[in-house]
C-alpha cells in the first residue's frame, strides 16, 4: 500500500505510518520489515472499514426507512406527500451539508469536524425515534441529513490525504463494494426491525449504529491532515477555495461528468419500482430479486476496475468506456420502452439496466479519483463539491422520470440517455483527456 507525502507526514497519525516510512527510507533492519509491512496491512484493513462504515451510513438512514413509511403515516396522521417530505429533508441535508463540512475539515482537520458531525447525527437521530409530529420529524431529518454529510465528504478527503493516483482509484473501488451492499441490505434490515418493533425502532436501531460508529471513529481514525496543510480563514476563504476549484476547468470537467452519471443512476433507482412492478407486473421479491443483482453488478465491476485496470489501463480510457457503456445502456432502454423492437418482456429491460449500473462502478470510482488527484491543497472543499453536484443533480433528474405518468418507462429512458451523454459532453470538451495524455 502507497501512501502520499501528506498521509506519510502526519506524524504517526495513522497507525503503522513511522515503520512503513522508515522502511522505505531504508533506516528499518531487515529483521523488521515483515512486521512493519504487517502493522501496516493492519492499518489499511482498519482505515477502509472506518471509511467504509461512513459513506455507507447515509444509505443506510435513507433506506432503511423505506419500508416504515406508511405505517409513519398512520402514525403521525399525515398525508402521505407530507411524510415523503421526510426523505428529501434528508437527502438535502447530505448535500448541503457536504458544503459545511468539506471546508471546515481543510481548515480544522479531518478528525474534529468528522466528530462533530457524527454527535450531532446520533442525537437528530434519536430524537427522530421519539418525534411526536411529521413536522417535527421532519426538521430533525433535515439535521440528520446535514450531520451525516460529515461522513460522506470527509471519507473521500481521507483517501485523498492518503493516497493518490492509481492507489486512490483502487481505494475508491473497494469503498464502493462496502457503500454499494448498503442500500441492498438497509430495506431488508428495516423490514427485519418493523416485525420485532414499529417505526421508531428503526430510527433507535440507527442511533445504536451511530453510537457505534463515533466510537469506532474515535479510537481508531486519527488526523491525516497535519496543520502545515490547513487552512485559514472563515466563509469568505471556504467560498474563494471553491471558486479556485471550479475555475479548474479539467476539475469540473469531472465533477460535472460524475454528477451526471450519477444522475442516471437515480434515475434508475427512482423509476425502476414502478417500471419492473407496475408496467412489467413483476412481484415485490422479483423486483427485489433485480434490484440486488443490479447492485452486485456496480458492485463486481468496481471491483474489477480497483483490481485488474487501474494501473494498466488509464483512468480516463475506463472512465471513458464507462460513461460511453451507460449512454448504450440507455439507449438500448429507449428503442425498447418506445416500441421500436416491438414488445419486449422483462428480461431485456432488466438486462439493459444491469448493464446501465454495471458501467457505474467504471464511472463512479475514476470521476472521484480524477478530480481529486487534481487538488491535494483542498481536498475537503474538493470532496463537497463532488458530493453536493452529485447529489443536486440527481435530485433533478429523479422526479423527471415519472413526468408521463407510471404507465411507461420512456421518461426513465430519455433522462437516462440525456444525462449519459452530457456527461460524456463534459469529459470530452472539459477534461480533453487527450490534450493532457500528449503534454
Amino acid at each position: 500500500m502507497r501512501m502520499t507525502e501528506t498521509g506519510q507526514s502526519a506524524q504517526g497519525h495513522i497507525p503503522g505510518a513511522e515503520a512503513e516510512t522508515a522502511a522505505a527510507t531504508g533506516s528499518a533492519t531487515a529483521a523488521s520489515a515483515t512486521p512493519a509491512s504487517a502493522t501496516s496491512r493492519t492499518a489499511g484493513l482498519l482505515v477502509t472499514l472506518v471509511l467504509g462504515g461512513l459513506t455507507a451510513l447515509p444509505p443506510l438512514s435513507m433506506d432503511m426507512y423505506l419500508p416504515a413509511l406508511p405505517e409513519v403515516t398512520e402514525s403521525l396522521r399525515s398525508p402521505a406527500a407530507t411524510v415523503q417530505l421526510t426523505l428529501t429533508a434528508c437527502l438535502a441535508g447530505m448535500a448541503l451539508g457536504q458544503l459545511v463540512v468539506g471546508p471546515m475539515s481543510d481548515r480544522f482537520g479531518r478528525r474534529r469536524p468528522l466528530l462533530l458531525g457524527m454527535i450531532v447525527y446520533v442525537v437528530a437521530t434519536a430524537i427522530c425515534a421519539f418525534a411526536p409530529s411529521a413536522e417535527l420529524l421532519i426538521a430533525f431529518r433535515l439535521l440528520q441529513g446535514l450531520a451525516g454529510a460529515a461522513g460522506i465528504v470527509i471519507a473521500r478527503a481521507v483517501v485523498r490525504d492518503l493516497y493518490d493516483g492509481v492507489e486512490m482509484a483502487r481505494f475508491f473501488s473497494t469503498l464502493m463494494l462496502i457503500s454499494g451492499v448498503a442500500p441492498v441490505i438497509a430495506p431488508v434490515i428495516g423490514g427485519q426491525v418493523l416485525r420485532l418493533t414499529d417505526w421508531r425502532g428503526v430510527f433507535v436501531v440507527l442511533t445504536a449504529v451511530g453510537v457505534l460508529l463515533t466510537l469506532v471513529v474515535w479510537k481508531w481514525l486519527h488526523e491525516t491532515l497535519p496543520a502545515d496543510r490547513r487552512h485559514e480563514g472563515g466563509v469568505g476563504q471556504a467560498l474563494r477555495t471553491m471558486r479556485g476549484l471550479l475555475a479548474d476547468r479539467v476539475f469540473t470537467g469531472y465533477v460535472l461528468a460524475g454528477g451526471l452519471a450519477f444522475a442516471a443512476l437515480f434515475a434508475y433507482i427512482s423509476a425502476s419500482p414502478f417500471v419492473i412492478q407496475s408496467i412489467y407486473g413483476a412481484s415485490p421479491q422479483t423486483f427485489s430479486l433485480l434490484f440486488a443483482i443490479n447492485s452486485i453488478g456496480l458492485i463486481g465491476v468496481g471491483q474489477i476496475n480497483g483490481k485488474l485496470l487501474v494501473g494498466r489501463v488509464s483512468m480516463d480510457k475506463v472512465l471513458g468506456f464507462g460513461i460511453t457503456l451507460i449512454a448504450l445502456a440507455s439507449l438500448a432502454l429507449l428503442l425498447m420502452t418506445t416500441g421500436v423492437f416491438g414488445e419486449v418482456g422483462l428480461i431485456p429491460v432488466a438486462a439493459g439496466l444491469f448493464t446501465l449500473m454495471s458501467a457505474m462502478g467504471l464511472a463512479l470510482p475514476n470521476t472521484n479519483a480524477l478530480a481529486l488527484t487534481r487538488t491535494p491543497h483542498a481536498a475537503g472543499s474538493a470532496s463537497a463539491l463532488l458530493g453536493t453536484s452529485s447529489f443536486l443533480i440527481g435530485a433533478i433528474a429523479s422526479p423527471l422520470v415519472g413526468i408521463a405518468g407510471e404507465a411507461t418507462a420512456v421518461p426513465m429512458a430519455v433522462v437516462q440517455l440525456t444525462c449519459a451523454l452530457a456527461s460524456m459532453t463534459c469529459f470530452a470538451t472539459l477534461c480533453r483527456p487527450w490534450q493532457r495524455a500528449s503534454d
